[in-house]
């Protein structure tokens, strides 16, 4: 986990090397002023003239602004190296989340992502931040003040001995009992990343119902299990204070004391004034360097967890990946399934079931079937979003398992169920489909989607803004560019997933016979629920509990498929057919 973390550093190794340098050299100056200080009050004392306390003044400037330096130089660099480490790990965790197949992200789910993404990558870089600069100052804080002050009072210094255990024990006594929580709380984190996320998008459908009250319960329960969580926590850590104050008061007492009667005793001819002062700052400076010891375990405590989460993350391996010898030639859309099965993760029965056609190239095929047949698995199955459990799928007579990644799924389109705009302009989110694509490409494909009539009707045409999630546009429409910004990656194999569902069956007909006309090389797959979407298309398949109960034409399974043929007279009933 350490490795997998630490490895996100890379270029800010330096920043992350020369802060603690710095932390040190501050640390030591700042041990050797009390020290100083003790001398002069003690000079002082016995009566020493101006010069002599001009001369401990310069060096205490001096020191004083050469302590501000290399703090701000460890300041400056642990900035640089925590927040350039956060960077990377975002960078990383995106990264590697664009390469996982849809089994990868089913594992996680979104909301985790999310989650890890930022709660737990701030953990993390607040983690260390505190590791490179506070993790080094405090120990060194202990070590050069507990030296420091065996130097100036001897024996005294034996009460640190006896205190510091103590306090040390109950430190940790509280860092064992917090930590359980905070390992408890992410997970729940999540639920209410979950809570918020299905609300934003189904806000519509909250609105429609009037679910309103129902979701803010629902996100109001799942806030405070986070929140009492976290107050039992920070109850405990707070209990911190109470003791590294006891433990600051018990010194400080049994210092004065012991100091006093000594020098009261000796007239100060064994222990001199100064030397108490001294003693009482490294007192300070030990116990202050212990106090901020517990917070960072506490921290380190949370960033554990954190850190274990994101390195889930980063050492998945995704589930589809390149040969060793990728092929990097499609010659054409030819669909062969052999014998294909296929399971999801965690399920103990199979969505797909011994599915076995053949498609030729630049046919048309229609795919319907009832809602759980497994139509969105089949067509998955050609792009590689899952790989096939047994069998085979080829694409224009390759395994498509042989294939590069990226060449398969430029010649493989797909207009999914949920179709998804991205912020910004019309052409931005059209040349997702070809990055190069001219302005007269582009409103090619927009005639062949049948998206130029209202493309045009906007103020700004092409250029018209289009807001996240594709809001300011209705559903056919939407729909209308994602076909188009797919078209524009010339496939040679173009899926459609009841993504004509939203358009009038005018528009449909159009949009089927401009894909006979202008693309009649590239096969197409057309999943619907209206019979009408695919009546002329050159074989329709029924699908049925993730099998292929009937192939033929219109005609052909009116005779023959019984599923196909309630669905045709459901809908002639309905109307839907002539709507």
């Amino acid at each position: 986990m350490i490795k997998t973390i630490m490895g996100c550093v890379r270029e800010y190794k330096k920043a992350s090397l020369l802060t603690p340098f710095f932390v040190s050299l501050e640390v030591i100056v700042e041990c050797i002023l009390p020290l100083l200080i003790a001398d002069l009050i003690n000079n002082i004392q016995d009566g020493c003239g101006i010069g002599t306390i001009v001369k401990y003044g310069i060096i205490l400037v001096i020191l004083a602004f050469v302590s501000l330096t290399f703090g701000v130089l460890s300041g400056d660099y642990c900035a640089t190296a925590s927040c350039g480490f956060a960077k990377n790990l975002r960078h990383d965790l995106f990264y590697k989340i664009q390469d996982f197949s849809f089994s990868n992200v089913d594992k996680f789910s979104s909301s985790s992502l999310v989650t890890r993404m930022t709660t737990d990558v701030n953990n993390i870089q607040m983690a260390y931040m505190m590791i490179i600069r506070i993790a080094v100052r405090c120990p060194f804080m202990l070590i050069f003040a507990f030296i420091m002050s065996i130097r100036l009072g001897g024996k005294l210094s034996l009460i640190f001995a006896v205190v510091i255990p103590l306090l040390g024990f109950g430190l940790f006594k509280i860092i064992g009992v917090v930590r359980p929580v905070f390992v408890r709380v992410f997970k729940k984190y999540d639920k209410l990343n979950e809570s918020v996320q299905e609300n934003i998008k189904g806000m519509r459908v909250v609105k429609s119902f009037v679910r309103e009250k129902y979701e803010t319960d629902k996100f109001n329960a799942a806030a405070k299990e986070v929140c009492d969580d976290f107050t039992t926590a920070e109850k405990l850590i707070a209990l911190n204070h109470p003791l590294m104050q006891l433990s600051i008061y018990i010194i400080m007492i049994l210092i004065s004391f012991f100091c006093s009667k000594i020098v009261i005793s000796t007239n100060a001819a064994k222990l001199g004034i100064g030397t108490l002062s001294g003693m009482l700052t490294y007192s300070i400076q030990i116990l202050m360097s212990l106090m901020m010891v517990s917070m960072i375990f506490v921290m380190i405590t949370m960033s554990i967890e954190s850190a274990s989460r994101i390195s889930e993350v980063l050492n998945e391996e995704s589930s589809i990946k390149n040969p060793d010898s990728p092929v990097k030639d499609i010659p054409n859309g030819e669909i062969i399934f052999d014998n294909v099965s296929y399971r999801y993760d965690g399920c103990s029965s199979y969505a797909l079931n011994d599915v076995t056609f053949r498609i030729p190239s630049g046919m048309t095929i229609g795919i319907i079937g009832g809602t759980g047949s497994s139509k969105t698995t089949l067509v998955s199955l050609i792009s590689r979003l899952y790989d096939v459990t047994k069998g085979r799928v080829l694409v224009g007579g390759t395994d498509v398992r042989q294939y590069d990644l990226e060449t398969l799924r430029n010649e493989v389109a797909v207009v999914l169920q949920k179709n998804v705009l991205f912020s910004g302009t019309i052409k931005e989110n059209l040349r997702w489909g070809d990055p190069n694509a001219s302005d007269a490409e582009i409103q090619r494909v927009c005639r062949l989607a049948m998206a130029d009539e209202f493309i045009n009707r906007f103020p700004n045409g092409y250029d018209t803004y289009i807001e996240q999630g594709g809001t300011n546009v209705s559903g056919g429409q939407k729909q209308r560019l994602c076909i188009a910004r797919a078209l524009l990656k010339k496939p040679k194999i173009l899926i459609l997933d009841d993504s004509t569902s939203a358009v009038d069956t005018r528009t449909d007909a159009l949009l089927r016979k401009a894909f006979r006309e202008e693309i009649p090389n590239t096969t197409k797959l057309i999943i619907a629920q209206r019979i009408s979407s695919v009546q002329d298309c050159d074989a329709i398949f029924v699908m049925d509990s993730g099998r292929i109960e009937s192939i033929g034409t219109h005609e052909q399974l009116l005779q023959k498929s019984i599923i196909y043929r309630e669905v045709y007279e459901s809908q002639i009933k309905g109307g839907s057919l002539n709507a």
